[in-house]
């Protein structure tokens, strides 16, 4: 589907109706079908009436009376049969759309940019993939066949009063007018009370996400009961939302209702009066009366119909908006996948970025990265050092100047391709609830279990998931919370080894660990960085004296760059904050290098 013309939410969800059109089209043969089926019960009321008050014989009658029992028999097994196959071919089509919906959703939001997800909440991206794509199905199973039923059963119900007494059927048909004008007023005024019922619905999921995924801290910093006020205002507002939107239909039902009883008081008038006169048989007066019935229960049925139409497509603007959202990393149709394993030789060339047109955060950038070196990053915080290393698997794209590999501008290679080439290790560990073996073979799925315990002991990590309660199949919660820091980043580094791109990314996560265990994770990166161009986020200077190049990073440029011996001699920023560190111990005090350097004067 293309994103360049928003879609109407209409066109939003008969785009991915297409696919069942198979299932639709049964779905309507069934509702017509039904119509004529319900029509015929009050034409057999109607000639079971006239049998009796006919002068024929019983045993006339009694024959007369047996074969529309039977076609009644038949007329309500086909009935069930039909209401069967309208019923459950209706939601094939629906909860369809809204699988084929969410799996679109979701494959667009892998291609958005990581600085999309900076300005949203989790729970609200839930909301929209799951709640509003939820309304689809009401649309698709629920209004619109019902209402292809009613207005069909409408049209058929109303010839056949016609065929009885044209008149009478104008007099009684006279408030359907009302009926149409309400319509238009109900669907301008509840659409809005819908979108704003679901946006609170995507709010509330984004709060109690959000506790639920914080309840260690809600626990530390004894917030509870805040929390329980914040969660209870969220569901207030939702409740008053939804209040809002259901007083527009209590108005609305009660007014249809109104309409149709001013038909049926028509009805008793003048076809009392008609009746009297013997102008109308009795019998054509009780099968107006039937019909009458079966004509303004569609309208009434119109209401709810009308409601669920509203609120999916409430629902579907809300969808339409999330995917009109493009993509910031720039695909180009002329990328080409790598023909072989990258070299790993990365260069910035006078590189710019900033964020939304804002203050920039890198400006002219220049840096050789030779094949199989290792590079360190040091500066203060907020500086840009994550920016940096986010240019090269493209999470971010420059917005001046270029980054290439193997002399290759990176936004010329398909981007999987270029992300197969880098591993990374991150100082904020992510792991999935899962096993530890699911978790080891995120990157390589197909990798036997001797590479993956190969890779979990150069990690340092085969003795400690060994001592596990099932080992390799051991359930370690979500984002690991049954691990320990130090656990959890030997699993990550098991997850890069097992990965083996030419390409690695380390945000070092020493900091927090005792000494024991950083010593482990040390072993375990040294083993890793090997026959690798490895960039690292410095935040212990101790840790990258042996690095080909140290890069300091200070007011969006390069500040300076060299070896440890080198910049210790140069006798600049980087010297200072090496001596600073220096003088501390770096096991107890652990300060990060960029807070460090902030503070010196």
């Amino acid at each position: 589907m293309a994103n360049d013309t928003r879609q109407t939410p209409f066109q939003l969800i008969f785009t991915f109706a297409r696919k069942y059109v198979r299932d639709l089209v049964i779905t309507v043969i069934s509702m017509f079908l039904l119509v004529g089926v319900q029509l015929l019960i009050p034409w057999i009321i109607t000639r079971l009436i006239s049998a009796v008050t006919t002068n024929e014989t019983s045993s006339q009658v009694m024959n007369l009376i047996s074969q529309l029992a039977l076609a009644a028999l038949a007329v309500y097994i086909l009935r069930a049969v039909l209401s069967f196959l309208r019923s459950y071919m209706a939601h094939v089509a629906g909860w369809g759309v809204v699988a084929d919906v969410r799996l679109f959703i979701y494959e667009h939001l892998q291609r958005l940019s990581l600085r999309f997800y900076e300005d949203i909440q989790t729970g609200q991206l839930m909301s929209r993939v799951v709640n509003d794509t939820d309304l689809f199905e009401q649309l698709i199973a629920h209004a619109v066949p019902d209402m292809v039923v009613n207005v069909i059963t409408l049209f058929g119900v109303l010839a056949v009063l016609l065929s009885l007494n044209w008149r009478l059927t104008l007099f009684s048909a006279a408030p359907i007018p009302l009926v149409i004008v309400s319509l238009a007023v109900y669907a301008r005024y509840v659409r809005p009370a819908f979108r704003v019922r679901q946006k609170e619905l995507g709010n509330l999921n984004a709060l109690l996400n959000d506790n639920i995924s914080g309840i260690r801290e809600i626990k530390a910093f004894t917030r509870e009961d805040l929390e329980v006020q914040r969660v209870n205002i969220g569901i207030d507002r939702y409740r008053r939302s939804l209040l809002g939107a259901l007083r527009l239909m209590a108005t609305y039902q009660p007014f249809i209702d109104f309409t149709s009883s001013i038909g049926q008081l028509v009805v008793i008038y003048f076809g009392g009066q008609l009746a009297l006169q013997h102008t109308l048989p009795v019998a054509d007066l009780v099968a107006f009366f039937l019909y009458l019935d079966l004509f303004y229960q569609p309208i009434r049925n119109l209401s709810n119909a009308w409601e669920q139409v509203q609120g999916a497509l409430a629902g579907a603007d809300r969808v339409a908006d999330l995917i009109q959202q493009e993509p910031e990393v720039n695909f180009h149709p002329q990328a080409r996948p790598l023909a072989h394993r990258s070299q790993g030789n990365i260069a910035y060339k006078n590189v710019s970025f900033w964020y939304n047109q804002g203050e920039t955060v890198l400006e002219d950038i220049t840096l050789d990265i030779p094949a199989r070196h290792v590079v360190a990053l040091v500066g203060p915080t907020g500086v840009g050092k994550s920016t940096f290393v986010s240019l090269i698997p493209r999470f971010y794209d420059v917005c001046s100047g270029s980054v290439t590999l193997d002399g290759v501008d990176i936004r010329d290679i398909e981007l999987d391709s270029l992300r197969r080439q880098i591993s990374i290790v991150l100082q904020d560990v992510f792991l999935f609830h899962g096993t530890v073996r699911e978790n080891i073979l995120f990157g390589r799925p197909n990798a036997t279990d001797e590479e993956m315990v190969a890779a979990a002991k150069i990690a340092n990590a085969h003795d400690f998931i060994t001592g596990l309660s099932e080992g390799y199949d051991t359930l370690i919660g979500e984002r690991g919370v049954k691990l320990s820091g130090g656990q959890k980043q030997r699993l990550s580094i098991a997850r890069a080894v097992l990965k083996d791109a030419p390409i690695l990314i380390l945000d070092e996560a020493t900091s927090s660990v005792d000494t024991e265990t950083e010593l482990l994770i040390q072993e375990a990166l040294e083993r890793l960085m090997v026959g690798r161009t490895t960039i690292v986020i410095a935040h212990r200077l101790s840790t990258i004296r042996n690095a080909n190049t140290i890069v300091v990073l200070e007011g969006k440029r390069i500040k300076e760059m060299g070896t440890h011996d080198q910049l210790i001699e140069l006798n600049g920023l980087y010297r200072r904050l090496y001596t600073v560190q220096k003088r501390l111990d770096p096991h107890e005090a652990q300060v990060q290098a960029g807070e460090t350097l902030q503070a010196i004067p």
